[in-house]
């Protein structure tokens, strides 16, 4: 299977809270569509300091991150970020890797998101088994 990618729209959360209180105007929220990679053996979302410059979401932690080649890295967390893709969204933190970096999609926010990637297409789709709204799947409460 090759590289997927999907097109992501990331949001500042909190220019959507100061939007809600009629505080900026809706063309003053801070988003950005970009083409991101699907990357399963991530966790998190990662975003780069170029990104993160133009999004100027708040840093609420820092986090050590291991990387494809095997090294690791101390990187920023920031938070509270919004994600849209077709007709689902999710709130999610995401890291922060350095200069211009690619920005990756992790399988949490994927699971939020409840997306799949279709091997066939090679591309993320909704999944087909709730394609109107996400879905999630709790244990049973006793």
């Amino acid at each position: 299977m090759g590289m997927i990618y999907a097109d992501i729209e990331l949001i500042n959360v909190e220019d959507l809270l100061m939007e809600r209180k009629r505080l900026i105007d809706q063309d003053e929220i801070r988003r950005l569509r970009l083409n991101i990679l699907v990357d399963t053996g991530s966790y998190m979302l990662a975003i780069n300091e170029n990104i993160q410059a133009i999004l100027q979401l708040p840093v609420t932690d820092k986090r050590k991150a291991g990387l494809a080649n095997g090294q690791s890295i101390w990187c920023d967390v920031v938070s509270p970020i919004e994600l849209r893709f077709q007709n689902r969204k999710t709130i999610c933190s995401a890291l922060v890797l350095p200069g211009d970096a690619e920005p990756l999609l992790g399988a949490i926010p994927m699971e939020d998101l409840d997306v799949q990637i279709h091997p066939l297409r090679q591309e993320l789709v909704v999944n087909p088994d709730s394609p109107d709204y996400a879905s999630t799947s709790l244990k049973k409460i006793a």
